[in-house]
C-alpha cells in the first residue's frame, strides 16, 4: 500500500513525483499518470538523447507493441521470469487493453498470424508520437543520467526541519514525494539505486541468436525451417521458425531459447552443445515419415524427395551428415540408413560458441529483485513511495510483442497505485 501522505499537498502546492527513464514503461506511466492525476508534477530524466529510443527500433521499426498470447498455455512460457507479478499486472491493464488504448488515440493496429500485434502503418515511430503527444505538460530532461536516489525527508515551508512520518526521496540532490524507476535492463548493474540498499538480481543477457562454427551449417544462410531447438543435457526447449545464418542460428525459436536459458548459458560462459530438431516430431513419427516416402518413391533419388517443410538444402546437409550417398534411391536406403536418418532429423548436434546480439534490441534479465515490491501496487516495500516499472525489475520475456507488453502494464500500474492516493485522482 502507498505510504505518500496526501497532506503533502497543503505543504508544498504540489506533489512532485521523478521517473527515471524515458522507455516504454517510463513514457506509458507518465501518460497515465497525467491523466489520471493531472494535478502531480512529473519530472522524467532520460540519460540518452531521445526518449523511447527502443520503442523507435523493436519489432525492425515495425513496433511489435503487444501478443494476442493465442497457444500462450501458461504465462511462464511468454515469461520465463515475473509469471506471478505478470499475471497480476495484465488483469490491471491487459493486452485488449492496450489495443484499445492505443486504437483510442489514433493508431490503428493490425493482428499478424503469428499472433503479433503491430500499428496498421508497420512504423513504430507512430507510437512514439502517439505517447509523445500525450506528454506534452510532463517535464521531460534529456541527456539527464541519474546519478544517485537516497531517501530525504520533507520539510516545512518554513524550512524548519523534516516533518516526522513523510518520506521523500533526492534525485540526484533534487527532491521529490515519489519517484518511479523505468530506466530499462541493466547489463552493467544500477549503481544509483546502490543508497537504498535493495536486493538485486544479477543482469544477464538474454534474446540473443547462437555462434555456430559449423561451416557446413553456416553453408545454408537465409534458409528458415520450423524446428524445436534445445540444448543437450537440459530441459531447455524451444520451438517455431528456425533461421540459419552466417554466424550459426537465429529466429523465434533460437530467441525463445536463449530467454528460457539466458541464466544458464551465463554461467557456463554461452558454451554447449545444440540439439536441432528439423521436424519438430518425435523419432516415432519421423520414423513413419521416411517409411512412407521409402514405400511411395522406391526409385526416386533421395536427394530430389526431402520430407514435407524441410528445404531442399537443408535435407541435402542432412543426408551428407548421415554418410548417404548422393545418388542413393529409397529402395537402397535400409534399416540403417532409415535410423541414421531419423536420428539426425531429429537430434541433429553442433556445438554453441558463443552468442551474438539481436539486431539492435537487448532485454535483460534480472535487476531489482521482486522480493522487493508489492506485487499489486510496484511499490517496493521498504521504501515507500519508491515504485518499479518494466524490464529494470527481474522480469523479461520471449520475443513477440511480449516485453513491451509488460512495460505497459506494469507502467499502468504504477501509475494506478499513485493515483488512487492523491486528491482529485480517478482511474480509468
Amino acid at each position: 500500500m502507498l505510504h505518500i501522505c496526501v497532506e503533502f499537498v497543503n505543504l508544498h502546492g504540489m506533489i512532485r513525483v521523478a521517473i527515471i527513464g524515458a522507455g516504454a514503461a517510463g513514457c506509458f506511466c507518465a501518460v497515465q499518470l497525467r491523466r489520471m492525476a493531472p494535478g502531480l508534477s512529473l519530472t522524467v530524466f532520460e540519460a540518452g538523447s531521445k526518449p523511447l529510443a527502443k520503442v523507435a527500433i523493436t519489432g525492425g521499426g515495425r513496433c511489435n507493441l503487444t501478443n494476442s498470447f493465442e497457444g500462450i498455455r501458461s504465462l511462464s512460457e511468454a515469461y520465463p521470469r515475473g509469471e506471478r507479478m505478470m499475471k497480476r499486472a495484465l488483469k490491471a491493464f491487459s493486452q485488449e487493453d492496450t489495443i484499445r488504448w492505443f486504437t483510442a488515440q489514433g493508431v490503428p493496429c493490425v493482428l499478424q498470424d503469428d499472433h503479433c500485434w503491430f500499428p496498421a502503418s508497420q512504423d513504430a515511430m507512430d507510437i512514439v508520437r502517439c505517447l509523445l503527444r500525450s506528454m506534452k505538460e510532463v517535464d521531460l530532461r534529456l541527456g539527464s543520467r541519474v546519478r544517485r536516489i537516497e531517501i530525504a525527508g520533507h520539510t516545512g515551508q518554513d524550512g524548519s526541519g523534516v516533518i516526522p512520518g513523510r518520506t521523500g526521496y533526492l534525485v540526484d540532490g533534487e527532491p521529490f514525494d515519489a519517484v518511479v524507476v523505468t530506466s530499462g535492463g541493466a547489463p552493467k548493474g544500477l549503481p544509483f539505486l546502490e543508497p537504498l540498499g535493495l536486493e538485486m538480481v544479477p543482469p544477464v543477457p538474454s534474446l540473443f541468436t547462437f555462434t555456430v562454427p559449423d561451416p557446413a551449417l553456416r553453408s545454408l544462410m537465409g534458409l528458415v525451417v520450423e524446428a524445436s531447438i534445445g540444448l543437450s543435457g537440459t530441459s531447455f526447449k524451444a520451438e517455431g521458425p528456425l533461421l540459419i545464418t552466417d554466424w550459426g542460428l537465429s529466429g523465434p525459436a533460437a530467441l525463445k531459447l536463449s530467454s528460457y536459458a539466458a541464466r544458464h548459458l551465463a554461467e557456463r560462459g554461452y558454451q554447449g552443445t545444440l540439439a536441432v530438431n528439423w521436424l519438430d516430431a518425435n523419432e516415432g513419427q519421423v520414423k513413419a515419415q521416411l517409411q512412407e516416402m521409402a514405400s511411395a518413391h522406391p526409385q526416386k533419388l533421395l536427394t530430389s524427395t526431402p520430407p514435407a517443410r524441410l528445404p531442399g538444402r537443408l535435407w541435402e546437409h542432412v543426408l551428407a551428415k548421415a554418410g548417404l550417398r548422393s545418388d542413393l534411391r529409397w529402395a537402397e536406403l535400409g534399416s540403417k540408413g532409415q535410423n541414421r536418418l531419423t536420428a539426425l532429423l531429429t537430434c541433429d548436434t553442433y556445438p554453441l560458441a558463443g552468442k551474438s546480439r539481436f539486431r539492435e534490441e537487448f532485454v535483460t534479465a534480472g535487476g531489482v529483485a521482486l522480493s522487493n515490491v508489492d506485487l499489486g501496487t510496484l511499490e517496493c516495500k521498504r521504501c515507500p513511495g519508491l515504485f518499479f516499472a518494466g524490464e529494470v525489475l527481474d522480469i523479461d520475456a520471449i520475443t513477440g510483442g511480449f516485453n513491451l507488453q509488460a512495460a505497459w502494464s506494469t507502467g499502468y500500474v504504477v501509475a494506478a497505485s499513485l493515483a488512487r492516493h492523491f486528491p482529485g485522482a480517478s482511474v480509468r
